[in-house]
This record gives structure tokens, sequence and C-alpha cells, in this order.
């Protein structure tokens, strides 16, 4: 696989490895388990997921999980994944998931991920980039806010959850 590596000034995105198991783990906290992981990770479970994106990233699958990583030793931060399919999409949309370590929250580094994902998802096709915010979580919308997302449609899952989705063309959108 050719190994994937966004930058801007502060914040650097490549593919998650099993190295950052560790990292992930002991930066796991109570918001990243409810607002993203859906529960506590285990080391077992974190390698089995970091190797499924592996596989992602080897066979072009429609996952493409990012470390979001930070100065010059690009020390892992947190987390964001695009996905080119899934539940509730149109075909073009993608949609963007992430989350910080507590550590690493309130410097506008998820803001500038979600910026450097969208740049990428456009490159890769991708025409609309979608953030599904839990209505509870408003750091999650201020950063989709912060990013040039605007509100969009409130779709409900098949679990019967409601997010409030907020939406950025990539196709005329500033890079």
């Amino acid at each position: 696989m050719h190994e994937v590596k966004l930058s801007e000034e502060i914040v650097t995105l490549s593919p998650l490895h099993l190295d950052d198991v560790e990292a992930h783990l002991a930066g796991e906290d109570e918001l990243l388990v409810r607002w993203l992981n859906g529960g506590p990770g285990t080391r077992e479970g974190v390698e089995a997921y970091f190797r499924h994106c592996r596989e992602q990233w080897d066979t072009a699958g429609p996952l493409r999980a990012f470390g979001i990583r930070v100065g010059a030793d690009e020390a892992l931060a947190g987390t964001i994944d695009l996905r080119f399919a899934g539940e509730g999409l149109a075909p073009g949309q993608v949609n963007v998931a992430y989350g910080l370590y507590p550590s690493w929250r309130g410097r506008g580094l998820a803001t500038r991920a979600v910026l450097l994902a969208s740049q990428y998802a456009a490159t890769e096709g991708g025409e609309e980039a979608v953030i599904q915010v839990d209505p509870e979580n408003p750091a999650s919308a201020a950063v989709a806010q912060r990013a040039g997302f605007t509100r969009g449609k409130q779709p409900h899952s098949k679990d019967g959850r409601q997010f409030d989705w907020y939406i950025r063309d990539l196709r005329h959108a500033p890079q």
C-alpha cells in the first residue's frame, strides 16, 4: 500500500498502525467511548480494528482511518475516519468521524483534521462530506461548523437514533 500522509502546519494525518494501539488505549476516555467508540476498548479489540483499517487501505475499501498526529514526533492525538459508503449516505457522500484524546482537546486540532480529511475525500471522488453529530454533543457540532459544514437533513437510522447532519460540498470548497 502507498502510505498516505496529509499535513498542514500543525496536524498530520496518516493511517493507523498497530504501533498506535497503546497510545489509543491510553488516550481513550468516557467522551470517546460515548460519542465515537460505543464501548471501552480492549487491546484485542483495538488491534483487530486497526488491522481491519489497514486491510481497508490495502484493498481500497470504503473506510480510510487516520491517526491525527501532532508535533515533530507526530504524537497520536486522536483518530479521524472517512467512510465512502454507509447507512443513509447517498452516492458521492463521505461520512467523517473524529475524536481527540483529552489532553489534545480545545486547540483546534479536530477542525484542522476535518479540513485535511475533507481535502483528501475530494481527491478520492467524494462530492459531499457529512458529519453526523449526536444532538447532545455540542463540541462536535462546533468542529463541523468551524470546518465550514452547514446543518443539513436529520434522517433516522435503522436503530431509531437521530443525529444532526452537517454537510460540506467538496466539489467547490476552497482547499
